[in-house]
This record gives structure tokens, C-alpha cells and sequence, in this order.
């Protein structure tokens, strides 16, 4: 698969690499969604067919057709000793506003809080020809801070204005002392993401509504993104005129289709009432995080179908369903109950409930496996491998070699293998180690901003979101 390509350009300051990544215009109404462009793409993606689709197939490459199993892969091993990321920034947090402009614009980083002498120093020596091309009577700004208040990056925009003249500049600390900029242009270069806006209530109530204007596998994620940033003190928004702002990139045939940004707003006063943005990894698969930071990745790696309950999680279980009979006579002591440990989580759920893929990766096993009964095992970036078991029939159009992203429909509940009833048996491994999604102090580097991530963030705030207020 070839990964996304995005044009850059490079100026050189001093000692320092500034690097320039350009994105489209993203003016209000600049792409219709209706266009013969938005058409085509979505032809790309979608089969004019009942079966569902989303992957793609990399048998040329070599892979593997066989359908046995790894016995590695299927160790069930001490979750105490996964390696869990212990550096994860967990009190990561991001501020936006746009400040109110004044003669001292150059000590920007200081009136928001930004405690970097350094970073300061920097600041006023490299934006005395940003402020120059300044528009509006404030400067949008989104921040971001690690533990104990470190600054890990800082986006500024020239004016709450989005044109081709509108141009965002990230700092961020470099790995080796000092700072990196990175320029981003809004200029009309890229053909690839469009603007959408769907009312909320289809969002949340009507994906029919939303597979008419997107690919079959974003439906999911978008209802799964929604729900999780869905203001819950405010539960009647849904019975209003708010809406789903939606910038997507529909993909082809060697990209996959992708949201950006998404946005729940009041379309009459602009207000945003929560948002979240994709951050791309180039070693571990990527994640949506909110406007504030808030990673939302957790649920999106346990939450593989809508299901009634969860009906058993890590413990212990009966080695044997078999019971000694009520009416058999004692003629010597009863053996000791065996118990064996129950590695992963079963979701309860009607035979036949559709399932999806947490995220994007690639199918290394299909087929049947033992207690498992139908099983499908799918490999991630990173080492992670995520398992689906007991289910009763699989995507007709999957097979082992299958690059698929996440929200693919990939097989359905059954009772397969050793099952007492229709369920998903459910498991995320790393490095063939069982993790337990749901325990308390698990935080995988899946669900946490890395220090050079936060640009991305920081940039998308301002580049894709709708235009910040002032202050």
C-alpha cells in the first residue's frame, strides 16, 4: 500500500529545517458535494455491489494464502508483562483562542502561557515577516502542553480568516535543542479532502442517511466518533438544527478514505460544541484525538460492534463445562475444579451482528482454529494484533493478504469453537502479549500524544477546524 503523499516544500533559517506542507483551500462552500470531483472518488471506494468492501488485496506482494495458525500468535501469556508505554503523556491538554492583536504580537507564546524562555527568543526572531502579513484584529493560536506544563507545540494563523492568502506556522522543540517551524498554506493545490455537513440527528439515528454521502467504512467510525465527543449535558442537541462538519478525504485506489476533522455545530451562531482531529503515525496506527487533546482511541479499540453486553472479561473459568451428576453415588472424594484463565473480552450479541475492524491492518489468519471456532486475526502497526473469534461466517470478499481499514464490516457473531452461546470473544495483543483494554492502568501508546506528534494536532486546529473566536 502506498501511504499518503503530501506535497512539502523546505526553506533553511540559520541552523534550523523549516518545512512547508501545503493543504487545500478550505473556504466555506469551496468543494460542493455533489461535484463531478466528490462523484468519482467515491467510485473508487465504493462497489456498485451488495458485498461490502474496504480493503485491498497485497497477494502480488507475496503474502501467504495459508490459513494456519501461528502458534505464537495464540500464547496466552502473563498480562502483567506487557510493556506497557509507562512514558505515555497522560496530562497532555491543548488551549486555543485568537488573541487580541497589540503592539507586543511577537511575545505571543508568553501571553498564553508558555513558560520557554528559549522558545521566546525564537519566536521574536522568526515571525517578523508572519506579522506582517497579518489580517483581522486577532491571531488564532492552539497550544499544546506535556507534563508539568512542557511545551511540545504552538500553531498561529495569520487572522481568523480562511483563504488562499491564509497560512498557519508551527513551532515545535527539536530533537536535537533548538525548534523546528513548519509552514502550511490554504491554497487551492490540493484535490483531495472535501467539506461535508450532515445534520446530527442522521449522524447519531440514520446511518442509511450518511451512507448516501460517505464510503461504507467511515459510517461506523463517524457514529462511533460522534458519540464519544457528543456533549452529554446537553442530550437534546440531536432534536435540534445542529450539524456534523465533516472534512474527508474519499481516497482512491491507493489511499484510503480518511476523516480529518469533525465538528458538532450550531449552524446559526457558529458555535462549536465539540470537535476531533485525525493525528497519521508513521509506526503505529493513527487516532483521533479532541480540540482539548482528549485521546479517543480506547473506544475505538474496544468497541469492534454494538453489542447488548459484556458478558465475561479477563478471569478465571471452568477447565471443563462437564458437571458430576446430582444422582451418582460418592464413592471417593470429588476431584478439584480446574480453572483456566480467560484471556480477552466477550461481547454478547444476536447471532449474525455485523463486526469491524478497530483499525486499519492487514488479515494474517482466517479460517477455522480450534476453541476459537472462526477466527479472524488482523495485524497492526506497531506489533499489535487484534482477535475475532467464534464468529459465524466472515466477509466473502476477505481473505489472508487483505490490507483493511478501520470500520470494515469483516464478519459476523456466531457460536463457533468452544462457545455456550452467540458472542464475540474479542482480544488486542501486543508483541503476542494479551492486553486488557478495559484495565485500569493499561495506556498503550495507541491512546496518548506522543511529544512529536502534537504539531500535527496543533495544525489541524487551526487549518481544518471552523475559524476560533476571538478572545
Amino acid at each position: 500500500m502506498v501511504n499518503k503523499k503530501v506535497t512539502c516544500r523546505s526553506l533553511l533559517q540559520g541552523a534550523l529545517i523549516l518545512v512547508g506542507f501545503s493543504y487545500l483551500s478550505l473556504l466555506p462552500g469551496l468543494i460542493p458535494i455533489a461535484s463531478a470531483q466528490t462523484n468519482e472518488a467515491r467510485k473508487k471506494v465504493i462497489v456498485r455491489s451488495t458485498k461490502p468492501v474496504g480493503f485491498k488485496d497485497n497477494a502480488a506482494r507475496g503474502t501467504s494464502k495459508s490459513n494456519s495458525l501461528n502458534p505464537a500468535l495464540s500464547q496466552s501469556k502473563d498480562p502483567s508483562e506487557v510493556d506497557l508505554d509507562s512514558a505515555s503523556n497522560l496530562d497532555y491538554r491543548v488551549v486555543q483562542g485568537c488573541l487580541r492583536r497589540n503592539f507586543n504580537e511577537d511575545n505571543l507564546p508568553a501571553s498564553i502561557g508558555i513558560d520557554n524562555p528559549q522558545l521566546s527568543e525564537f519566536f521574536k526572531t522568526q515571525t517578523k515577516t508572519f506579522f506582517n502579513r497579518m489580517r483581522g484584529d486577532c491571531i488564532p493560536y492552539a497550544a499544546a502542553f506535556g507534563s508539568r506544563n512542557r511545551f511540545d507545540s504552538l500553531s498561529i494563523m495569520n487572522g481568523p480568516l480562511q483563504d488562499s492568502k491564509t497560512e498557519v506556522w508551527t513551532f515545535t522543540p527539536s530533537a536535537f535543542s533548538g525548534f523546528l517551524i513548519q509552514q502550511d498554506y490554504l491554497k487551492n493545490e490540493s484535490k483531495n479532502l472535501t467539506e461535508l455537513r450532515i445534520p446530527l440527528r442522521d449522524v447519531l439515528y440514520d446511518p442509511r442517511k450518511v451512507g448516501d454521502m460517505l464510503p461504507v467504512e467511515l459510517v461506523w467510525e463517524l457514529n462511533s466518533l460522534i458519540k464519544q465527543i457528543y456533549p452529554e449535558e446537553n442530550s437534546s442537541l440531536e432534536n435540534t438544527d445542529s450539524i456534523v462538519r465533516l472534512i474527508v478525504d474519499f481516497g482512491d485506489r491507493e489511499r484510503w478514505a480518511q476523516i480529518w476533522a469533525t465538528e458538532i455545530i450550531d449552524p446559526v451562531n457558529k458555535e462549536v460544541f465539540a470537535s476531533a482531529y485525525w493525528v497519521d503515525r508513521s509506526d503505529i496506527p493513527g487516532g483521533f484525538f479532541t480540540g482539548s487533546g482528549e485521546s479517543l482511541e480506547r473506544s475505538f479499540w474496544t468497541n469492534p460492534l454494538s453489542y447488548r453486553r459484556i458478558s465475561r472479561g479477563v478471569g478465571s473459568v471452568r477447565a471443563s463445562s462437564k458437571r458430576p451428576s446430582s444422582n451418582a453415588p460418592v464413592t471417593e472424594a470429588a476431584p478439584k475444579q480446574r480453572y483456566r484463565t480467560h484471556m480477552g473480552i466477550d461481547y454478547a450479541a444476536p447471532s449474525g451482528t455485523p463486526i469491524f475492524s478497530v483499525a486499519n491492518g492487514r488479515v494474517i489468519h482466517l479460517g477455522y482454529s480450534g476453541a476459537f471456532g472462526n477466527l479472524i486475526i488482523l495485524e497492526h502497526p506497531g506489533n499489535y494484533h487484534t482477535y475475532y473469534a467464534h464468529l459465524s461466517n466472515y466477509n466473502v470478499e476477505l481473505a489472508v493478504g487483505n490490507e483493511v481499514r478501520r470500520g470494515l464490516e469483516i464478519g459476523y457473531v456466531g457460536s463457533t469453537g468452544r462457545s455456550t452461546g452467540p458472542h464475540l470473544h474479542f482480544e488486542l495483543r501486543k508483541n503476542g502479549i494479551y492486553i486488557d483494554p478495559y484495565g485500569l492502568k493499561t495506556q498503550l501508546d495507541l491512546w496518548s500524544m506522543r511529544n512529536n506528534e502534537s504539531g500535527q494536532l496543533t495544525r489541524a486546529i487551526l487549518l481544518l477546524g471552523s475559524p476560533i473566536n476571538s478572545n
